[in-house]
């Protein structure tokens, strides 16, 4: 899903909603929570999941081309780590297709 899907999703439950308000509404969403895990800090939406910045050291790596080693600086990147409800949705609905797939292949 992109962010203009998202956008045509709002606009679409939300009839009264102006299609630029939806995404304005979805720019700035996004844009908070980028700042506030910009500024260091874990965001958290129940049943959906949080997001946080993890820290990887420096360390030495290797180019796969030559083999040379480099220099590879230390980074902070975002994580995710979905929440309970959303995991027990993905594996329900994976278990329930897995279902139907095996029912379908023996019928």
């Amino acid at each position: 899903m992109t962010r203009s899907d998202l956008v045509e999703i709002l606009a679409a439950q939300f009839p009264q909603l102006a299609h630029r308000d939806a995404e304005l509404s979805v720019k700035t969403i996004l844009d908070a929570l980028t700042q506030a895990l910009d500024d260091g800090h874990r965001v958290e939406i129940r049943g959906f999941g949080s997001f946080s910045v993890s820290h990887r050291a420096a360390r030495i790596g290797r180019n796969p081309r030559s083999g040379e080693q480099v220099a590879v600086p230390e980074k902070r990147i975002p994580h995710f780590k979905p929440g309970k409800t959303l995991r027990e949705l993905v594996d329900y609905q994976t278990g329930d297709r897995k279902a139907e797939q095996d029912g379908h292949a023996a019928g």
